[in-house]
């Protein structure tokens, strides 16, 4: 094993792009912990917004990016029961929780107060070695490549959005406003859910990714630009939409999002919103509508989004446009916050992947 290895480092907060590929050391594991050889990880949208400082949650710099990664285990702590070295594996988010909480205690440690995930609170996975807590563990088939594996986590976003905290049955009038990496995926999951007519709204600069929603499943693309949503929205029912997803990644959307929304309807935000401005919440009383957050996910929706990619069901390589390595890394983060691509993957080990 060497000493010292590759990463992609966030060193500091003071200035947009602060990140540098940086040679730091191979981390040390604890017997309940796992060295994992990172075969892919995904860049996120947050790793963008951490680079050019447009993120809203903390960040403990220096800090190796990446929370999007699978790998093979190059070697297991003492403690470790049922993972061993060379098993094909995909990492949780969570990497510290305090384990004792409600929260903890009943599977729901994703909302944990003490919770630090992996690519701001602790290090990372892009870089060819992680140390994982091997609770964060799930194994993946030999069939499901890592360049795939490594967005179970958006996946997994995407699922507890759609089909844990929204309610979506067959025939419902669904509305993904967003077609970023995590709204594409909610309107996945939703058509995979049901939802019918399935609207995906966007800008007019968000031409490619619309059509990509389209292949994705949904019926109507609206670029609000050009088109009015209210209007496709009430040609479909007059009522409006029964479930609402606002994945943009801004506050002012969740005002259209209580505007068309039917009664007794529902909005999902998933999205994080850096700006603060007022919205006014009294359709939210008038209407009788349910506002629902949605952040992260638990252990058996990873197992369920795990399943779904390896039977192609998610349709994943869809929102992959940029293979490449750790050396082009800041390739890989300017396509995506530039609209070139819609996911960019790092490949630590090179396109043939760690040794098992």
């Amino acid at each position: 094993m060497p000493a010292m290895q590759p990463a992609v480092v966030q060193y500091g907060l003071d200035e947009p792009l602060q990140v540098a590929l940086r040679d730091v050391p191979v981390p040390e594991i604890g017997p309940s912990d796992v060295l994992l050889a990172v075969g892919a990880a995904s860049v996120c949208g947050s790793d963008v917004h951490q680079a050019y400082l447009t993120h809203s949650w903390p960040v403990n710099a220096p800090v190796t990016l990446g929370h999007e990664f699978g790998g093979v285990i190059a070697q297991a702590g003492s403690d470790v029961r049922g993972f061993r070295e060379g098993d094909r594996v995909v990492s949780e988010t969570a990497a510290f929780i305090c384990g004792e909480c409600l929260l903890c205690r009943t599977g729901r440690y994703n909302l944990c107060p003490s919770r630090k995930g992996f690519g701001y609170g602790i290090d990372g996975g892009m870089a060819q070695y992680v140390r994982v807590p091997a609770r964060c563990l799930h194994h993946i088939p030999d069939s499901l490549p890592f360049e795939i594996a490594c967005l179970t986590e958006p996946h997994s976003v995407a699922y507890q959005s759609m089909c844990v905290n929204a309610e979506i049955k067959p025939g419902d009038l669904v509305v993904v406003l967003g077609p970023g990496p995590i709204g594409l995926l909610c309107a996945r999951m939703a058509a995979l859910s049901g939802a019918w007519p399935l609207v995906v709204a966007g800008r007019a600069v968000d031409r490619a990714r619309l059509d990509v929603a389209g292949a994705l499943g949904a019926t109507h693309l609206v670029d609000i630009d050009n088109q009015s949503l209210d209007e496709v929205v009430r040609s479909l029912d007059p009522l409006g939409a029964d479930v609402v997803c606002d994945a943009s990644g801004a506050s002012r959307p969740l005002d259209a999002a209580l505007q068309m929304v039917k009664p007794d309807g529902q909005i999902i935000k998933v999205g994080w919103s850096p700006d603060l401005v007022p919205v006014n919440l009294n359709p939210l009383v008038q209407k009788n509508i349910r506002l629902q957050g949605s952040f992260s996910h638990n252990y058996p929706v990873w197992e369920r989004v795990i399943g779904l990619l390896a039977a192609g069901r998610t349709m994943a390589d869809q929102v992959v446009g940029l293979r490449t390595g750790l050396e082009d890394w800041q390739a890989a983060f300017e396509s995506m916050h530039t609209g070139q691509v819609i996911k960019s993957v790092l490949l630590p080990h090179g396109p043939d992947g760690p040794r098992r």
